[in-house]
């Protein structure tokens, strides 16, 4: 990560351009070389958790086709691949050694990014929790985050000699928050103390995984976190629509921000939830221990979150989670969620490029000299084949867009972004909402696992090729497969797989 903003027209040289995956999404081959349930697969399969029914078990079995998606990504010319490794293929019980077999998966992953000139980067928790530490407690007891950290360790010296950048955590608000306060997320808990609980063990077990990756990897390589903090805004000027933004500021945002860069829990967010815990929890040395150096920062944006206070009454909240009637929001159930202005995604979560430029400016100045990366952005579509074959996707080119030029419009104005990591690669499963929403570049054919690069991806090798954000009125001409120069070989790879 070595771009220098001040030199290049468009990007900065030695910009980082990739895609992002999670391992439960796409790898499939749950019950093979030794994997055990995590907390998605015993989710999954509990009715009524996915729509449809759908599971994880085959996802786009990526596992069997690793191969092919990587020479995929080359024939793409992406210049980066963040992954995530599979907690239970490593360490099925959470505890002791780590299973060979497993980690043999993400050494041959790794090499062949690397022969593909792909620079790697490991998430080594994207929320699939082994279910055996979930049995005995799961994240909001404290030794789950000591489990974390060997499992960091055994990662970190099988790969530390190939992979250079890490990230502890992706999205830790969502494992705590979603998956122990609302129940939509595995591990389907209804629990608030829970969930706070969660969040602090999060915090410590990146805290823990940090230093325990320090203790194993060459000094070059860089430590992150993804967090998808919160881009949160006010519905009207009022000063009780003010404190609505703040404090879901504090519980979407500042939970984990703070203690990571800071040291300390925002004093209101304690206030706020003092009816619901002590906090406890927080031991002594705990924050000391969370607040450990970074190299980076990423930052996951997908679409803005609009508020007011509750006039009362049961408070409205439609925030993008999927329905519940437990609330994520622990502490704070008497604010308003509005639909944000713009055009929905197929998610329902309106486009507005704004909130990107106004998270990577917000961290710019809240932790200056610390390097940013976007590791997740992305929109769901409803894009399919067409007679031909051919998949059209203008709306997602129209959000990538406007995304990346927010991104370069803060590069512009002094936000150090040293990459993008676009989301998805490929279609996958989604998690709650199985296979029905499609975030992916790569259209996969669940019932024949077939590949089609949409005209995105087209797009995408365009931008990733050339460093530069093609003008809007060229898009047509450079997203789809027609006079493509990458597509002969792009189409080989696809019908390999």
């Amino acid at each position: 990560m070595t771009a220098d903003p001040t030199t290049a027209p468009h990007f900065p040289p030695g910009f980082l351009w990739g895609t992002a995956t999670a391992a439960y999404q796409i790898e499939g081959a749950v019950r093979e070389d030794g994997r055990t349930p995590s907390i998605w697969d015993t989710f999954s399969h509990t009715p009524g958790k996915v729509d449809g029914g759908d599971t994880g078990d085959i996802a786009v079995d990526h596992y069997h086709r690793r191969s092919q998606d990587v020479a995929l990504m080359k024939e793409l010319g992406l210049g980066a691949y963040r992954f995530s490794v599979a907690w239970p293929r490593v360490q099925p019980t959470g505890r002791g050694p780590a299973v060979q077999r497993g980690l043999d998966f993400y050494r041959r992953l790794v090499d062949e990014l690397l022969d593909a000139g792909i620079t790697p980067m490991a998430t080594l928790y994207h929320w699939d929790l082994p279910q055996e530490l979930e049995a005995a407690g799961g994240w909001p007891e404290r030794e789950t985050a000591h489990r974390f950290a060997e499992f960091a360790q055994l990662v970190g010296e099988a790969l530390g000699d190939r992979v250079n950048l890490w990230a502890t955590l992706n999205e830790p608000w969502c494992s705590a928050f979603l998956g122990y306060g609302s129940g939509v997320h595995a591990p389907g808990r209804t629990d608030p103390v829970a969930a706070l609980r969660a969040a602090h063990h999060l915090n410590l077990a990146h805290g823990l995984g940090t230093q325990a990756l320090r203790g194993v990897l060459p000094s070059r390589a860089e430590i992150a976190v993804s967090l998808n903090a919160a881009v949160v805004r006010p519905l009207t000027d009022s000063d009780a629509d003010a404190d609505a933004r703040r404090r879901i500021d504090a519980l979407a945002t500042r939970v984990f921000s703070d203690p990571m860069l800071h040291g300390k829990y925002p004093a209101d967010l304690l206030a706020d939830t003092a009816s619901v815990t002590d906090w406890s929890f927080v031991h002594a040395a705990d924050l000391e221990v969370i607040r450990q150096p970074l190299d980076a920062l990423g930052i996951n944006y997908y679409t803005p979150s609009v508020v007011s206070a509750a006039a009362g009454g049961q408070a409205v909240r439609e925030d993008g989670h999927n329905a519940s009637e437990h609330s994520p929001w622990i502490g704070v159930d008497d604010v308003n969620f509005h639909r944000a202005p713009g055009d929905p995604t197929a998610m329902g979560w309106p486009v507005d490029p704004t909130g990107l430029y106004d998270l990577l400016m917000r961290f710019s100045r809240e932790a200056p000299g610390l390097p940013l990366l976007v590791t997740e952005n992305g929109a769901a579509y409803e894009d399919a084949p067409d007679a031909d074959g051919v998949v059209h996707d203008p709306e997602r080119i129209a959000y990538l867009h406007a995304h990346l030029d927010a991104t370069r419009q803060a590069i512009t104005d002094g936000a150090d972004v040293r990459g993008y990591f676009l989301w998805s690669f490929m279609d996958n499963f989604e998690w709650a909402y199985g296979y029905a929403k499609r975030f992916g570049i790569v259209r996969v054919d669940y019932d024949t696992q077939t590949r089609t690069p949409k005209s995105s991806a087209h797009w995408y090798s365009r931008v990733a090729r050339t460093n530069r954000l093609p003008e809007p009125e060229t898009e047509a001409t450079a997203a789809g497969p027609a006079g493509d120069t990458a597509t002969g070989a792009v189409t080989e790879a696809a019908e390999a797989v």
